[in-house]
């Protein structure tokens, strides 16, 4: 088993303004660039980036946390989904994002942990300038 990616992004945005971002369709598509289907309900289906990543909701707590069962399309079927917690905490005027990815194989580990940089944390916060 990998070692659990942990990431943490701070932004000039409010924690409940950056869970509403990730949480809804188009807030997540405005700043990722990709279409999303995302729910907040337990047993929502999520697929991002033209399905390159899918997974279910398994637990949110409006405005605090994420919880979701996650897999790239590439992964082997015989890979078992991994476990994303995206916690969004308050500090200040600002809003930090706290990121637990754990179970992600290993042909795919370092491809995760940069594209979570790349595809979230970069965009999100041009978005954020830009608004």
């Amino acid at each position: 088993m990998t070692k659990a990616i942990q990431q943490s992004a701070r932004f000039s945005a409010s924690a409940r303004e950056l869970y509403d971002l990730f949480i809804d369709p188009r807030g997540h598509a405005a700043f990722t660039g990709a279409p999303v289907k995302i729910g907040a309900k337990p047993g929502s289906k999520f697929s991002a980036f033209n399905g390159m990543i899918s997974g279910t909701a398994l637990f949110t707590i409006p405005g605090k946390l994420i919880v979701q069962r996650w897999r790239g399309h590439h992964w082997k079927k015989s890979d078992a989904d991994s476990v994303l917690v995206i916690e969004f905490v308050q500090e200040g005027k600002r809003g930090r994002i706290d990121l637990v990815h754990a179970n992600v194989p290993e042909h795919d580990h370092a491809g995760v942990t940069g594209g979570w940089k790349k595809y979230y944390w970069k965009p999100l916060a041009q978005y954020l300038k830009n608004r």
